[in-house]
């Protein structure tokens, strides 16, 4: 199994219920290969930006999790179907200076995910972060609050000013959460500095196409923009970024801003490692997959989630499903499964079921599950919903967006938690602490030993 996100934690943890007998008996093995240690639930990256939950909550360590299965931290880096042969590398390989390893299989999971999908725009590379990973939410979260560190303290009107501009390219759920969020929490903080006041920040959300948050409809996108303006937010719609040399950013409108913050949310691609495949792509890069989760022409082969072109059985004729998705292809209604977490973590139970029936050699379920909605928060006690076609706004849908997200993220001991810290933070006012400096863990050892402080890619120091 390739990817331990959604697709692979649901899907791993399906197999081991449905083939434990097997697994005591040493008759099947279960090999998850990912590069990172835990899964991320994704939709609370922007909670744990705004220090609402404590980063390890977000995640979920897989080795606990999957007790009965074979947990190997690495790359694959290329796969031979034909041969039933993956290609990786590993931690160990990299410190061995063997090179990569040959691991063969009888069945092949695909859930590598998707990356970031940039553009080759003028000094992106060097400034912006993303937002898909924990990581980058709390490296986010220590840049802003370092970033009013900085306005607060010093006598350069420009670098205040710059220090104050935080630009978010891309309006869908990341960049629309994560800018509601960070901005909630920044208007905050900013009554704990002496010379700083929330009106000095200036916050921008700049859109492509002619409207932002699609999933949960046209008519809340439209609320959400109201809102967002509302609270002094600057919303940029048909709008691209052409450059961001020099920490200037420069828009399609002629708009020039000097900004210490940009924040990369613009789309997401397929993973590299399925153009290293023999396996059939569309022309998006995706595997093209049946309603059955097996990858069209193809034996003893799986997919689901972000990497998979599943064609999506409930999408009626016109094409209204309520998924706000573009020109995809595929299924009753010429649609395919939009991709996200809704879809993922059911197309894995149907994986896991139809792996168990092939092994056992009884027939395979399609996939189909009508779209529910969509829920978007836009900060504390703030959101939007689109739900079984209900629209909700404010409180309600906050209330709905956190309800739901607890009852989806995985194990009793993460509802648990999170819970809890919601609780507290009711309770007790919100954290505003910096801890960037844990991104340098050696920095204060290698200064006192005579070395150079390290100089923060994103300009924080």
């Amino acid at each position: 199994m390739v990817g331990g996100g959604y697709v692979g934690l649901y899907t791993a943890l399906r197999l081991q219920k449905k083939l434990k007998p097997e697994l005591k008996r040493g008759e099947v093995e279960i090999v998850v290969v990912t590069p990172e240690p835990y899964m991320t639930y994704q939709p609370f990256l922007p909670e744990a930006a705004a220090g609402n939950i404590s980063p390890r909550h977000v995640v979920v360590p897989l080795r606990r999790v999957l007790d009965r299965c074979k947990v190997v931290i690495g790359e694959v880096r290329k796969i031979d179907h034909g041969k039933h042969t993956a290609t990786l590398t590993t931690l160990a390989t990299e410190e061995e200076g063997t090179g990569p390893v040959e691991l063969s299989y009888d069945e092949l999971v695909l859930a590598p995910g998707s990356i970031s999908r940039t553009l080759p725009i003028p000094g992106l590379a060097d400034h912006a972060i993303g937002f898909k990973t924990v990581e980058e939410a709390i490296g986010l979260r220590n840049h802003v609050l370092e970033q009013l560190d900085i306005a607060s303290s010093t006598r350069d009107p420009a670098v205040r000013d710059a220090a104050l501009t935080f630009v978010f390219v891309g309006g869908g759920y990341a960049g629309v959460e994560a800018l509601a969020e960070l901005e909630d929490m920044a208007r905050y903080a900013t009554r704990y500095y002496h010379n700083l006041r929330a009106e000095d920040m200036k916050w921008m959300l700049v859109e492509a196409s002619d409207r932002i948050l699609p999933e949960v409809g046209e008519s809340m996108g439209r609320y959400t923009i109201r809102e967002l303006r509302g609270r002094n937010i600057d919303v940029r719609l048909r709008t691209r970024l052409d450059s961001c040399e020099g920490r200037v950013a420069v828009l399609s409108d002629g708009g020039r801003f000097p900004a210490r913050t940009l924040v990369w949310t613009a789309g997401v691609k397929p993973h590299p490692v399925l153009a290293a495949t023999d396996l059939p792509l569309d022309e998006r890069g995706r595997l093209k997959c049946t309603p059955k989760l097996t990858i069209d022409g193809t034996t003893r082969a799986w997919a689901a989630g972000d990497a998979a072109a599943i064609p999506d059985l409930t999408a009626d004729e016109d094409g209204e499903d309520g998924k706000g998705g573009e020109d995809s292809k595929g299924g009753r209604g010429g649609k395919e499964c939009a991709p996200n977490a809704q879809h993922a973590v059911r197309q894995a139970k149907t994986l896991g079921d139809n792996i168990v029936a092939s092994l056992h050699g009884k027939p395979l379920k399609d996939y189909a599950h009508s779209y529910a909605g969509s829920v978007a928060s836009l900060g504390l006690h703030k959101g939007v919903a689109h739900v079984y076609g209900r629209k909700l706004k404010g409180y309600p849908a906050w209330f709905m967006h956190r309800v739901y997200h607890l009852s989806r993220v995985p194990t009793f001991n993460r509802k648990a938690r999170v819970l809890a810290e919601w609780t507290l933070s009711g309770l007790f006012k919100r954290e505003i602490v910096s801890l960037g400096s844990l991104e340098h863990p050696r920095a204060e050892f290698e200064l006192a030993a005579g070395g150079a402080r390290p100089k923060d890619p994103k300009g924080s120091n």
